[in-house]
């Protein structure tokens, strides 16, 4: 609303459109090059060539009494401690975390902590070693377990789904018919047994008797 309220004024009168212009106007510093307003650039100018500086490793302008430490904190090689190695600032981070050959690492088969010089013969070793495997019941190398247990347990389940799909559903089992108790002799049926059961002892006797006389002749 102000800058429309002052491109209102500045219409009315060209006295004060002159100022507004001028106002707007900008010009670049030589020293820092950034753009400042015309009505400043002679104070910014004098101010800046007395009091910053700029950096010739990254173009940032630093305060003039700050230099020495913006350089030692940004740009100074570092020693390192470990390979006593001297590393450019700019990649100290890449020789810390990937390419120090004394950085520890730990080792993928025992996670036993050494230097990175000395991992890629210890994991020769280390990577021999044998484990039994639960699934297949067989020894393998350390080096070849990740693969050896994606593929066994695959073999696994599969197998199993295999067994399950062959399973041929039990019969099902019906208990025996119940037996029947013998059902109760009527009256005259038990006296027919009984005058069966006396005919025959009296045959039978009867026979034992006239063997024994025929052996006493």
């Amino acid at each position: 609303m102000a800058a429309a309220a002052a491109a209102a004024d500045a219409g009315s009168d060209p006295s004060a459109a002159l100022a507004a212009a001028a106002a707007a106007a900008t010009s670049t510093c030589a020293h820092c090059q950034r753009e400042i307003p015309s009505s400043n650039i002679d104070l910014h100018s004098a101010h800046c060539a007395r009091n910053l500086q700029k950096c010739e490793h990254c173009g940032e302008m630093v305060a003039r009494k700050l230099m020495d430490e913006h350089f030692n904190e940004s740009h100074a090689p570092v020693n390192c401690t470990l390979c006593k190695e001297i590393v450019t600032r700019e990649i100290w981070d890449l020789h810390k975390s990937e390419q120090c050959p004394q950085r520890i690492v730990a080792c993928e088969y025992c996670e036993f902590e050494l230097p990175a010089v000395e991992l890629h013969e210890h994991q020769d070793v280390c990577g021999n070693r044998t484990e039994f495997c639960q699934t297949c019941k067989k020894y393998v190398r350390l080096r070849e377990w990740i693969g050896h247990e994606i593929q066994c347990h695959a073999n696994a389940n599969a197998s199993a789904q295999t067994s399950s799909a062959r399973i041929i559903p039990e019969r099902e089992v019906r208990p025996p018919p119940p037996v029947r108790p013998p059902r109760p002799m009527h009256g005259a049926q038990h006296k027919r047994l009984l005058f069966t059961i006396a005919v025959t002892g009296i045959a039978v006797m009867i026979g034992s008797i006239l063997f024994q006389r025929e052996e006493s002749f």
